[in-house]
């Protein structure tokens, strides 16, 4: 995603992007490799650098809701969207990605003494967050839209589930709830971006970017 917009526009031929957008890109990608990072630690037994790392996952899951939240509404006053995808309408589904993700991530950092609890929720807020990373993937099926890429995205939950029935004959309820929670989001950002009421909620937002 970073790749093809962000760091290497030339080779992939996208145009140059502001300052913002770069930062927001390296940010988001810096998540992701603490993601793996994290895990390893874990797998390995290192549980006392996983938690003083954790402190660096709090400081950038905060910046990724600053410069996400910021980088989107640009976006959408700059007439920035998806092809054939109105920006206004489509500035409801990275918005709600910088609800969903914090609320996620924030109930992770409490249940952290809970490694069944935490390493779900930690899981689930990343595969949540993934849907931009999705959406860009050069599939014929990614002409229907968000319907589309969120489908593809919830596809990452299938492991999860298959790996709770395998190791405990049962979903966990994190999985299970978190996992629906997230669905149910992504339909009520579809259901409401066209609406008059979202609208003029984005249209409001936009008029505050010079």
């Amino acid at each position: 995603d970073w790749s093809s917009t962000c760091a290497l526009p030339i080779y992939f031929g996208t145009a140059p992007l502001p300052l913002l957008v770069h930062v927001h890109g390296l940010v988001f990608t810096s998540w992701m490799i603490l993601f793996g990072i994290q895990t390893a630690l874990v797998a390995a037994n290192n549980v006392r650098l996983h938690r003083q790392l954790g402190i660096a996952g709090a400081v950038v899951a905060g910046l990724m809701v600053v410069l996400g939240t910021t980088t989107a509404i640009w976006s959408a006053a700059q007439g920035r969207a998806p092809p054939g995808a109105p920006p206004l309408s489509f500035l409801a589904i990275p918005l709600f990605d910088m609800v969903t993700f914090p609320l996620v991530v924030g109930a992770g950092f409490y249940y952290r003494r809970r490694p069944d609890v935490h390493k779900r929720l930690m899981l689930l807020a990343t595969i949540g967050l993934s849907g931009a990373a999705v959406a860009r993937i050069p599939l014929a099926i990614m002409k229907y839209g968000p319907p589309a890429f969120f489908g593809l995205t919830d596809l990452f939950l299938v492991p999860c589930i298959a790996f709770d029935i395998a190791t405990r004959r049962r979903i966990h309820p994190v999985t299970l709830w978190v996992g629906l929670a997230l669905i149910a989001s992504q339909v009520l950002r579809v259901a409401i971006s066209n609406s008059p009421l979202w609208l003029n909620f984005a249209a409001w937002l936009t008029s505050f970017v010079p």
